[in-house]
């Protein structure tokens, strides 16, 4: 069928929007009609830094509804709607041990033709039965994307890689929508300080008001010794979000003995740290999507913003599909958290 995406001809170059086909589903595929998908900063970093056979269609927030369902797909039907995530075999070790982001097939089903799985900066999207994700129909559709990646990597960190327990401390580098999210976790899990780190003050605001007890500004101070002031020695669990080496550097210098960083952010430079700093039981774990079921995770961190305990609709801004390139600019301008694209402006 005929759909209209933002497709990239180049690396680096900017989004075109222009019509595409998509082909029917396959075995234990499903196709989605989008309403909204999420602006990731990943859509970014691999259209501009990493070589891809082109053109290429990125976006992996996706938030729509099932139009058609193939051979094998029986949990969902045609009028559900979905959030797509990251894609996984559900066969491997890994996939079995509930560890489906660090799938042995990871790379091939996420680095490949359909982006994360769906490629969803486009009208219509071909997922698969996992990692599209049925949610309530009462819901506002277009704001549920980022659940698929950037809310559940932040949250989950705190939640599930972590497991953060009631009264600990917790220093968020970055206040972005991964980081943000990671301050609201740390509500929910009942930490008593939860430090947010970032040079932007308006997002330092907006961290206060969703949950952080104190802010940093890093272009201030110190970060590291204003969050082992903070903590009388050092935090219990520390998690980095911008893939700079000087604040990973930071991140893991302000944790106490015995604490644990986590690394969500990727960059290709080596990570260069102190030996002494991580003699004293200090631990460094890189985390991919939160280390999140999707299916169980998503309905969670749903139940949670019903709730109003989780509530990352503040973190979102809309923009008309048309305007891709704007949102993006804006993502990476700092000016927005998390931008959102919504198809039927």
């Amino acid at each position: 069928m005929r759909a209209t995406a933002a497709v990239v001809h180049g690396r680096g170059q900017p989004f075109v929007v222009e019509p595409i086909d998509v082909a029917d589903p396959g075995p234990d595929q499903v196709l989605v009609r989008l309403v909204a998908t999420g602006i990731c900063h990943t859509d970014m970093a691999f259209r501009d830094m990493f070589p891809w056979s082109h053109p290429m269609v990125f976006g992996h927030e996706g938030a729509g509804i099932v139009e058609r369902a193939g051979v094998g797909v029986t949990h969902l039907t045609p009028g559900d709607h979905v959030v797509l995530t990251f894609d996984s075999c559900g066969r491997c070790r890994r996939c079995a041990r509930g560890k489906p982001s660090y799938c042995e097939e990871f790379r091939a089903r996420n680095f490949g033709a359909r982006f994360f799985g769906q490629s969803s900066f486009a009208s219509h999207a071909l997922a698969t039965g996992r990692n599209a994700i049925k949610v309530p129909a009462d819901l506002s559709l277009e704001r549920l994307g980022p659940l698929g990646c950037g809310i559940q990597t932040g949250a989950g960190a705190i939640l599930n890689s972590l497991r953060v327990p009631a009264g600990s401390s917790v220093a968020v580098f970055g206040a972005g929508a991964v980081g943000i999210s990671a301050v609201m976790a740390a509500r929910v899990a009942g930490a008593t300080t939860v430090i947010a780190v970032d040079i932007r003050r308006a997002r330092l605001d907006l961290a206060r008001q969703l949950g952080a007890t104190h802010a940093v500004d890093a272009a201030e101070t110190d970060a590291g010794e204003r969050v082992r002031a903070l903590t009388r020695g050092g935090a219990d669990y520390t998690v980095e979000t911008t893939g700079i080496q000087d604040v990973l550097q930071q991140a893991v210098v302000s944790l106490a003995p015995l604490g644990v960083c986590g690394m969500i952010a990727g960059a290709e430079a080596p990570v260069l740290l102190p030996w002494r700093e991580v003699l004293y039981g200090r631990t460094l774990r890189g985390i991919i999507e939160g280390d999140s079921v999707p299916g169980e995770f998503i309905p969670t961190l749903i139940e949670l913003f019903r709730q109003g305990r989780f509530p990352f609709d503040r973190l979102e801004r809309f923009y008309p599909f048309r305007r891709i390139n704007e949102a993006a600019a804006d993502s990476l301008a700092g000016d927005t958290v998390k931008p959102i694209l919504r198809f039927a402006d």
